[in-house]
């Protein structure tokens, strides 16, 4: 489990994407873990199976190539990376599952004050499960819902912060980011569609 709380990046070294799955490799001197830990890479919780020092190793499910953007990272891309939450860690974001349902077109970002204003265009069975000031992992960033637009769009308000120290500030027009639903609200959804009162899913 993760909070959304981006402190850490990490540089990819080198991508193997195949039919059977896929495996990276990450530069990241600030991330120290041990062999089965779980970290979350743009997003998406994987699990270590090799450390040399600053390169971590991960392997990819073809489910996570599938839902994700990993297996379209490029060597030198730059990701967002958090290690998972011990028992009694502070939760300043939300509960992340690290889990992602899918990816969003990312349809601007523009200047707004001294930050900037990211929309996204939501697939339609997360748009569902999406509120105003409800919350959305992007890419692995916990981000709060500012506004939701026609055609499925969502928009959010990016401190400075968030745009010198995750990615996000790095997204332009068309690229495609990771996201995941609120745990919450997609058992609400769930349990709502079981009595025949909500979206399926």
């Amino acid at each position: 489990m993760f909070t959304g709380i981006i402190r850490l990046k990490g540089q990819l070294l080198a991508s193997e994407v195949g039919t059977a799955g896929g495996r990276l490799v990450i530069e990241a001197p600030g991330l120290q873990p041990h062999i089965g830990d779980s970290v979350a890479v743009a997003g998406v919780c994987l699990t270590v199976t090799a450390s040399h020092g600053t390169r971590h190793h991960f392997d990819l499910a073809v489910e996570t190539l599938a839902r994700t953007t990993l297996g379209r990272l490029k060597a030198g891309d730059v990701v967002n990376l958090e290690p998972s939450l011990h028992l009694g860690d502070a939760l300043d974001g939300h509960l992340v599952m690290g889990h992602v349902d899918a990816t969003a077109e990312v349809v601007s970002l523009a200047p707004e004050g001294d930050g900037a204003r990211l929309t996204l265009r939501l697939p339609g069975d997360i748009a569902t499960l999406t509120a105003v000031k409800g919350s959305l992992s992007v890419d692995g960033v916990s981000l709060t819902v500012a506004a939701l637009g026609p055609g499925e769009t969502a928009s959010f308000a990016l401190l400075p912060y968030t745009l010198a120290e995750t990615t996000l500030g790095l997204l332009k027009p068309g690229m495609s980011v990771n996201i995941e639903a609120d745990v919450i609200a997609r058992y609400v959804a769930r349990s709502l569609s079981s009595v025949g009162g909500g979206p399926q899913g």
